[in-house]
């Protein structure tokens, strides 16, 4: 993915954040699809995700 793609000078720092979590959430989202038509599990895109239980992220 390329960054100018979803960002660009003229937002602001708001929009560019939520342009950047709607990417990542949209990544993830893609990566669950493939690994469920594999039949495997895919990664989180924050590797902490897997050592910490909801309540303390």
């Amino acid at each position: 993915m390329n960054a100018s793609t979803i960002i660009n000078d003229d937002m602001t720092l708001e929009q560019k954040l939520e342009a950047i979590e709607l990417a990542m959430k949209n990544a993830q989202e893609q990566a669950n699809d493939e690994a469920k038509a594999n039949g495997t599990t895919a990664a989180p895109i924050d590797p902490a995700d897997l050592t910490m239980c909801e309540g303390c992220q």
